[in-house]
């Protein structure tokens, strides 16, 4: 028998609560991916999303921390800020180290967080933390909603927080009620932020400045950092370093800004950084800093970095001018910005051929090295071949440690936005979802996660996402049975004492793949590895390969703690 609603059990008003209200809001900022792990204090806001007919996918991790760093590999290879949708008490703080990264390698993020009910918040109530709290150190801001006619504003106002100046993460946190709220009313989005201005256009006196302090210079480098890939501003930086023959140094987040073939590249600078970028930096006499912030693994000892050289500095952000290296041309500006007034000024009779021979010769009498093994897989051959059978066209994202540094200085970046890897945080369990968010970001293009074995198995759980999503992420796991870094440290400065650095036992991870439903590979002979990547790389779905290398193979060269950018080890064999 079928049953007829009541006419008076239907409403006439047309009624929304606070997470419709958010749903709305998300739509008007343009989001069109979420990742997400829903709870309690979360579920009016998922509840609208399963009512919600908006144009965006949600993702569904399987830890929070897949979810943000997710959304920080979105970001990196988008531009857009990342969204990312949690719980309250456990499921904010386990964003937490996300939040760090991202804010440390300037990317951006919105963040929204559950919140206990308002009216028991301060009483320690179920799955409660003070979240504005915990994120004041590690956000550009935070938000904690008080009401529904608040969101149209927030959410605006913190897409356009998160993506404008420096980049970084903004945190929403919205407690229960606000988002169970009921409302029939609809509420402005505008906002104005008279205190935030984030200067873009430089001033003309300092780009005047620059450009007499460059017709002076007999030994002028550029220093490219990540800076010029969120000003979109690579061709203007090839542009201005090819008209005056300027050779360019890039830091691990720049890789890409400046196409790493080019003859003018000199590589990457710092502590695993070639001996031609570092030895340039040491004698430089004009060193142009672009969207750098002169961080101790660049520098390393800082009363022998750039010694001789009068610095320029060109930031959008003022805290970084000045902070860690005497600056004496400050330029506050966003870096295309900047390139744009440099280039009218551009002078293409400037010449330093002495200086350039010197640095070529530098590039070809010191490059970088390894010895190849006769059993096991060398690593850095490694990175080499999964290069050359990727055509070098690849989005590549990384955990940290030794695997992270050989892909820096043996996969060779020609564009920006395809190198995704944790700078300024080293954060663990980062490159496995940071390439599911990169490839949903990216679609059509190869993404291959190169991780260790040990970050691998710190997120290797979001395998059920790029399963459920059929994402053809290629995870290449460069695995050596320890922790690399942390090996290679304990031999160089502790004596060999591997205190709690190499696995006893690690899990067979091509059935760990397969038990995901998943393809998985493994390889421990060089002989076999061209064979091997050839079949990754024209497989149409994920693959998760487990390649044998050397253990106690080291990165170098290398700056040790407390030395000079010249005074690098292991720069021969």
């Amino acid at each position: 028998m079928k049953v007829e609603a009541k006419p008076e059990m239907v409403s006439v008003t047309e009624k929304m609560t606070g997470a419709d209200v958010l749903m709305n809001a998300l739509v008007e900022a343009g989001a069109d991916t979420i990742f997400g792990y829903p709870g309690g204090a979360v579920l009016p806001i998922y509840d609208a999303l399963y009512r919600s007919q908006a144009p965006f996918q949600h993702v569904l991790s399987r830890h929070e921390q897949g979810s943000i760093h997710a959304a920080e590999g979105y970001a990196r290879v988008t531009g857009k800020p990342g969204v990312v949708m949690a719980t309250s008490g456990p499921g904010a703080t386990n964003l937490i180290t996300g939040i760090t990264d991202a804010m440390m390698d300037s990317l951006p993020l919105v963040v929204f967080t559950g919140q206990v009910a308002s009216g028991v918040i301060g009483t320690d109530a179920f799955q409660e933390s003070d979240v504005l709290g915990i994120t004041t150190p590690i956000t550009k801001y935070n938000y904690q909603v008080k009401h529904v006619s608040e969101i149209p504003r927030i959410v605006k106002e913190a897409f356009y927080i998160a993506a404008s100046g420096r980049p970084g993460p903004v945190v929403i946190d919205i407690p229960k009620d606000v988002s169970a709220a009921v409302t029939t009313e609809t509420f402005s989005s505008e906002f104005h932020l008279p205190g935030y201005q984030p200067t873009k256009k430089p001033n003309p006196l300092q780009i005047v400045k620059l450009a007499d302090a460059l017709s002076r210079a007999e030994k002028p480098v550029i220093l490219a950092g990540a800076g010029v890939q969120f000003a979109n501003a690579s061709e203007n930086l090839k542009q201005f370093a090819e008209i005056h023959q300027l050779p360019v140094v890039t830091t691990l987040l720049g890789l890409g800004t400046y196409p790493g073939s080019e003859k003018l590249s000199l590589g990457m600078g710092g502590m695993h950084g070639t001996y031609a970028a570092n030895m340039a930096i040491y004698e430089s006499d004009l060193l142009i800093n672009i969207g750098a912030r002169f961080d101790d693994r660049l520098t390393g000892n800082l009363k022998h970095f750039a010694p001789n050289a009068k610095v320029a500095h060109i930031d959008i952000d003022p805290a970084e001018i000045g902070k860690n290296i005497k600056t004496e041309i400050p330029v506050v500006a966003d870096a295309d910005e900047a390139l744009k007034m440099l280039l009218e000024k551009a002078d293409s009779s400037m010449h330093h051929e002495p200086w350039l021979e010197k640095l070529q010769g530098n590039k070809r009498d010191y490059p970088l090295w390894y010895e190849q093994s006769d059993k096991e897989i060398s690593p850095q051959w490694l990175i080499e071949q999964v290069y050359k059978q990727s055509s070098g066209k690849a989005i590549v994202t990384t955990d940290v440690g030794q695997h992270q540094m050989w892909a820096a200085q043996f996969y060779t970046m020609e564009k920006p936005n395809r190198w995704v890897t944790s700078g300024g945080l080293g954060t663990m369990g980062f490159g496995f979802p940071a390439a599911i968010g990169a490839q949903l970001g990216a679609p059509k293009d190869l993404v291959v996660a190169l991780v260790g074995d040990g970050g691998f198995q710190m997120t290797f759980q979001e395998l059920s996402v790029v399963k459920e999503r059929n994402l053809p992420v290629k995870v290449i796991i460069v695995n050596n049975e320890a922790l690399g870094m942390v090996r290679q440290w304990q031999e160089s400065f502790y004596e060999e004492r591997y205190s709690e650095s190499v696995f006893s036992s690690n899990p067979d991870f091509v059935k760990l793949a397969e038990s995901y439903g998943i393809r998985g590979m493994k390889v421990d002979k060089e002989a076999d590895v061209e064979e091997v990547l050839q079949e990754v790389f024209s497989y149409e779905g994920p693959v998760v390969v487990d390649c044998r290398v050397v253990q106690l193979s080291n990165v170098y060269p290398m700056i040790a703690p407390g030395k000079g950018i010249h005074e690098m080890v292991g720069v021969t064999k």
